[in-house]
């Protein structure tokens, strides 16, 4: 580093000579500033606790012009105002006036919009974008988190210094270029999938939103209190260890996880035997965890999908029925053991009487399933039945 650049940055604060990290403070600076980072910029970062980061904000930024929301709009095809709808339906607020924030990838993004929006209209794509926004912010956490936890965590508890954390933020990001092409290549998969549990099931002639699947409610007894007494890193790894495997039981029974909820797992699948099958291993799973027990409800029927969720009397039942079960217990519904039959060798059902759900005026019929004679095999896609 050329000695004026030096003494400028320890002019600005970014640099003391005298400080015990002094070699690896002017490496990171030297790092920092091969890879395009201005005064202006580092001295931001600093004030924000995030100098090793700025390589790494950097490469996310990707080089090129910038353009600001009326530029954007009118490249792609749109009003100004439509624009700003799509970008808010993304998930973020209006760039502010003289802002240019947008690259040129955002043009065909945005052009994508457009052409969608006549096929569909522009109200379900705006709808459509807010589910694809939400998923993806998830995503992004999720892989921010990871960042934190199992890379940048490690790299301060062992004093690694500021160079090695500015060099795991670029490779990390890195990391992260090939996740459109791995994103890409399970869309596909999950789209078929998508297909064949939405527009292969339910009553075509009646409500296309309709279709006919079993959904699940299985939440952990005990966990509000267990909050107060773990530490984070515990906590952590016990909702890992319930989503993980509440995850891998419903997608290896071609049933999908809607969502978790707290400590709650909402699932749905096509075949009701798999979905008493799913709550009930989660029951297996956790009866011995000695902190937490598992219980929850199943129900089948017609379910109203929207935007990756599902609504109706169904789902309410389930929901409310999860919260009257005890310990260890998945309660369900008759339609259910009736798809399912009631001679079934892998599972029994016994009556659990009549009780009383909230949002519901009379008293609902509800029966405790349990293993029968022998744990059921992966089970193949029941009929629908009406």
């Amino acid at each position: 580093m050329d000695p004026s650049d030096l003494s400028e940055l320890s002019e600005v604060g970014l640099y003391d000579p005298d400080s015990p990290d002094a070699d690896d403070r002017r490496a990171l600076l030297e790092y920092l500033l091969a890879h395009g980072a201005t005064i202006e910029r580092m001295l931001t970062a600093a004030a924000e606790q995030r100098l090793p980061a700025v390589a790494g904000d950097l490469r996310i930024e990707g080089g090129g012009p910038r353009l600001g929301l009326d530029e954007l709009a009118a490249r792609a095809g749109l009003s100004r105002d439509l624009a700003a709808r799509v970008w808010r339906a993304s998930g973020f607020p209006e760039p502010d006036p003289g802002s240019r924030p947008f690259t040129e990838a955002d043009v065909e993004t945005f052009a994508a919009f457009a052409g969608a929006a006549r096929l569909f209209g522009e109200a379900p794509i705006l709808d459509f974008t807010r589910v694809v926004s939400s998923a993806m912010a998830r995503v992004a956490e999720a892989g921010v988190a990871l960042f934190l936890a199992d890379v940048e965590q490690p790299l301060s508890e062992r004093d690694a210094g500021e160079l090695a954390l500015a060099r795991a933020n670029v490779a990390a990001v890195e990391s992260l270029e090939t996740l459109p092409h791995v994103m890409e290549s399970l869309f596909r998969h999950h789209i078929v999938t998508a297909i064949d549990r939405l527009a292969r099931g339910g009553d075509r002639q009646a409500d296309l939103d309709t279709t006919y699947l079993a959904v699940g409610f299985v939440d952990l007894v005990g966990f509000t209190p267990l909050v107060q007494h773990l530490d984070a890193r515990e906590l952590a790894r016990t909702v890992t260890e319930f989503e993980g495997r509440a995850h891998d039981l419903v997608a290896g029974r071609e049933g999908r996880v809607v969502k978790f909820i707290g400590d709650e797992v909402m699932f749905v699948a096509r075949d009701p035997a798999a979905a008493c099958d799913v709550a009930l291993a989660l029951v297996d799973t956790f009866r011995d965890h000695g902190t937490v027990t598992p219980r929850g409800a199943v129900g089948w029927g017609p379910l109203l999908a929207r935007g990756g969720d599902y609504y109706g009397p169904v789902v309410n039942l389930a929901s409310r029925a999860a919260e009257l079960a005890v310990r260890d217990e998945i309660l369900v519904t008759p339609e259910v053991r009736d798809v399912v039959g009631s001679d079934d060798g892998a599972l029994r059902f016994e009556p659990a009487g009549r009780r009383m759900l909230k949002g519901f005026e009379d008293p609902v019929l509800l029966l405790s399933v349990s293993r029968g004679r022998s744990r059921p095999e992966p089970v193949t896609p029941a009929r629908r039945t009406r």
